[in-house]
């Protein structure tokens, strides 16, 4: 009867929070609703603060001198999660098991332009974390430069000590501790990027709609801003809150705000009239002991990826 001690206190946990769980209309919150915000405990927001979802809060000022979409929260416990960032079997364990989709899906995207010749590519990956796809970006053949950029310092510390293992990675990697906000906006169009990647950031940032703004000057006419988020839906809660993290503990506590998803209809709503052409999305789930698989319609209820290409 010990051994299920364990299991018998986390779903007591899950039951009790189920008092708080996200509510079938996304765009309505309870009285008081759980604000994950980091590994400590849950706070709290008024009805007025959670009458919208995240995402469609603008701030106050977005000026480019006093704007940051980064969260203090997230960069603390991110630094947290940093010493095992590499492991394939540690924290980042979903990450290491989704990076060959996210290059599949770049290669999709490529292949759908007029001209889908390979060419020489360069990468902008923002909240590049440990380095796990800046790392795999650098060493495409096709690729001549990565310009990676994170501004959490002990993330970034690891990703720059596992590149220094290997000497190919030089010249083609750079490292920046930096946010959007803090780089240099390119003045010429052979200063832009050919993909600027921001897998697993837009969930995590203090204005998604604002922050993919601040991303677009960095994308060449032609070009792809290319990302993954998570759709916000009771099937999204039960699994990255409930199950991933409660239950199971495979993703460590308070990684995910629920009310900070996007669904794919108001993440494409983002790009309208911006000079971008239609974003394409991809659904993709995780399949214990398979690894994450494309699975076409998820989109709407999980984790999936998306790509926009700038106006030629």
């Amino acid at each position: 009867m010990a051994s299920s001690r364990p299991a018998t206190a986390a779903l007591l946990r899950a039951l009790r929070r189920t008092s708080t769980a996200p509510q079938q209309s996304s765009r309505a919150a309870a009285t008081s609703l759980p604000l994950r915000t980091g590994p400590g405990p849950a706070a709290t927001t008024t009805a007025a603060a959670a009458a919208a979802p995240l995402q469609f809060r603008r701030p106050s000022s977005t000026s480019s001198s006093t704007y940051s979409s980064v969260s203090p929260e997230e960069v603390e416990h991110f630094n947290i999660l940093a010493a095992d960032w590499w492991d394939p079997h540690g924290s980042s364990r979903l990450l290491h098991l989704m990076n060959p989709l996210r290059h599949n899906f770049i290669r999709d995207c490529l292949a759908s332009q007029p001209d889908p010749s390979p060419t020489p590519t360069r990468f902008l990956d923002v909240g590049c974390g440990g380095g796990i796809f800046a790392e795999s970006a650098a060493r495409l053949p096709d690729t001549t430069k990565v310009t990676a950029v994170d501004p959490t310092p002990g993330v970034l510390a690891i990703a720059k000590g596992h590149a220094r293992r290997d000497p190919a990675l030089r010249g083609k990697l750079e490292y920046k501790a930096a946010t959007i906000e803090t780089l240099p906006v390119p003045t010429k169009a052979e200063e832009c990027y050919d993909v600027v990647s921001v897998f697993e950031v837009v969930e995590h940032v203090s204005s998604p709609a604002e922050f993919l703004d601040r991303c677009a000057p960095f994308v060449r006419p032609g070009g792809w801003l290319i990302g993954s988020t998570i759709a916000r839906t009771w099937t999204s809660w039960f699994t990255t809150n409930l199950i991933a993290e409660d239950i199971l503990g495979i993703v460590p506590k308070g990684t995910h705000d629920w009310r900070k998803y996007i669904n794919d209809d108001e993440l494409k709503g983002m790009f309208m009239g911006k000079g971008w052409e239609m974003p394409r999305v991809m659904g993709v789930v995780y399949v214990p002991g398979l690894g994450w698989r494309e699975v076409k319609g998820s989109e709407k209820v999980g984790n999936y990826f998306f790509g926009v290409r700038r106006a030629a």
